[in-house]
């Protein structure tokens, strides 16, 4: 039914195949997009713009990341639904949705209070299970609720991988996905660990805003980030 004048329904459908089309078939990702209305997430002001697949801004100089690419890295996690998973990066909180109706337990860390602030807002109308919000750095994780199943970061991590990430995975077949390299381009990087082992598996090529922290890196070295 149309909302605002606006059929999302049928837009949502579109960008459902357009996902498709990039290679999730995990029906489970799917569904859970298809369950999370993008244009709650998304500004007033960028609102018709919500599922076009592609990356929007939403203060802060921070982004909500294209869907498919939301939906692949979901994928990416091979999530079963008993996992314990930690994300970096609330930012609006869309790919915090989905993740919540994939997990089993889910925390999330965001250093910008206004941006949880909304998320937790946005999120409350879906109706969803507990989440736990962090207001904080995020390269240094959450070690309370460690170690983590899966651990997600979305923002662009420096070469050298924060090692409280590495530290909070679960060494039991842990998996940590974050985009690595520069502050302009990184590799989507999946790192498995199995005791003090890690494997790395790489995606291709990717674009996020910095990860800003004590272990990401530092303020003065990143410029704002608008999507294009």
């Amino acid at each position: 039914m149309p909302v605002d004048g606006v059929d999302y329904a049928a837009q949502l459908e579109s960008l459902l195949e357009q996902i498709r089309a990039k290679g999730v078939r995990d029906v489970r990702v799917l569904e859970a997009v298809r369950c999370t209305p993008r244009h709650l997430f998304v500004p007033e002001s960028h609102r018709h713009y919500a599922y076009i697949d592609h990356a929007l801004p939403i203060g802060e100089g921070q982004t909500i990341s294209q869907p498919s690419l939301v939906a692949q890295m979901t994928q990416m996690l091979e999530l079963t639904g008993g996992e314990n998973v930690l994300e970096i990066g609330t930012g609006s909180g869309y790919q915090t949705a989905i993740l919540r109706r994939l997990c089993a337990r889910l925390t999330t860390v965001e250093r910008f209070p206004r941006l949880t602030l909304q998320a937790f807002r946005n999120l409350q109308l879906l109706n969803l299970p507990p989440i736990t919000f962090v207001i904080g750095d995020g390269t240094c994780g959450f070690a309370p609720y460690a170690p983590y199943d899966r651990i997600l970061v979305t923002a662009g991590a420096p070469p050298k991988i924060p090692q409280p990430l590495i530290d909070q995975l679960s060494p039991d077949g842990g998996k940590l996905l974050l985009p690595l390299g520069s502050r302009q381009y990184q590799l989507l990087t999946r790192i498995t660990k199995h005791g003090t082992r890690l494997r790395a598996k790489t995606f291709g090529e990717c674009m996020f805003v910095p990860l800003v922290g004590k272990y990401g890196w530092q303020p003065d070295e990143v410029e704002t980030w608008q999507p294009h």
